[in-house]
C-alpha cells in the first residue's frame, strides 16, 4: 500500500485510532489506524485490531449497501489496523450548529434520524451517535462517520441506547437548541423506522432514568 498511499497528514488522534489524510488511487482520502494497546499482550492485541478492522469494514460495507450515507470504503488491511475511506469535504455537524444555522443544522439532523432508523432496521447500532460524527456537506447532505464502537445488533436494548447517547449529546453540546434539534432528529427516526421507533425511543428514555437514578444514589452516598 506505501507506493499507492503518499503525503498523508495527521487530522486527529482518539483513543482507538489516529486519523490522517492523503491520496489513494488519485482520490482524496481519510487514513484510519488502529491503534496498539501497549498495556495488553500483543498477541490479544494483535487479535483485537483485526476482529475490530474486520467488523468496521462489514459494518461500512452493510450501511453503504442500504443506502445510508457513509464515506465509501475503498480499501481494508486488517492486518495493520488500516481502513482507507473517501474524504468527505464538510463541516461537522457540531459546528455547524454551533454557527447558528439552525434551519440547515434541522435538515442534518432530520438525515441523521433517516440514517438512524435505516441502520437500526437492518441490525446495526453507531455505538457512538454524536453530531461529533456526522459531517454536513456543502450541498446541505449529512454523513455519519466513524464506526468505531459500531457493531451488528437487533437488541431493542441496543437501537435505544444509540438514541440516548444522541440525546445526551444534543444536551451536553447544544443545550440552548437541543429540544428543537431533538425533534428535526426524531422526525427522520418515526419516518424510517415506522411504529417500532416509539419502543425504542420509550426503552431510551427508561435508560436515560436508570441513569439518573444511578446518578443521585451516588450524590447522596458522597
Amino acid at each position: 500500500m506505501g507506493e499507492s498511499l503518499k503525503n498523508h497528514s495527521l487530522i486527529a488522534v482518539g483513543a482507538e485510532a489516529a486519523l490522517y489524510k492523503g491520496r489513494f488511487l488519485n482520490l482524496d482520502v481519510v487514513i484510519k489506524y488502529r491503534l496498539r494497546k501497549p498495556y495488553r499482550l500483543n498477541d490479544l492485541d494483535l487479535q483485537l485490531r483485526i476482529q475490530r478492522t474486520i467488523l468496521e469494514a462489514k459494518v461500512i460495507r452493510t450501511l453503504m449497501r442500504a443506502g445510508v450515507k457513509v464515506p465509501p470504503l475503498l480499501y481494508v488491511h486488517p492486518e495493520e489496523g488500516i481502513l482507507v475511506l473517501k474524504y468527505i469535504k464538510g463541516s461537522l455537524l457540531r459546528d455547524v450548529v454551533h454557527s447558528g444555522s439552525i434551519d440547515v443544522s434541522c435538515k442534518g439532523l432530520n438525515y441523521v434520524g433517516k440514517y438512524a432508523g435505516r441502520m437500526h432496521s437492518i441490525g446495526v447500532v453507531h455505538g457512538d451517535l454524536t453530531t461529533s460524527n456526522v459531517i454536513i456537506t456543502p450541498d446541505n447532505m449529512a454523513y455519519l462517520i466513524d464506526f468505531g464502537l459500531s457493531k451488528f445488533s437487533n437488541r431493542i436494548e441496543d437501537m435505544a441506547t444509540d438514541i440516548h447517547l444522541f440525546t445526551r449529546s444534543l444536551e451536553s453540546a447544544h443545550y440552548k437548541w437541543k429540544d428543537f434539534l431533538l425533534k428535526c432528529f426524531l422526525r427522520g427516526y418515526f419516518n424510517e423506522k415506522g411504529d417500532e421507533a416509539a419502543k425504542i425511543v420509550a426503552v431510551a428514555k427508561e435508560i436515560r432514568m436508570r441513569g439518573r437514578y444511578v446518578e443521585e444514589r451516588r450524590v447522596k452516598k458522597a
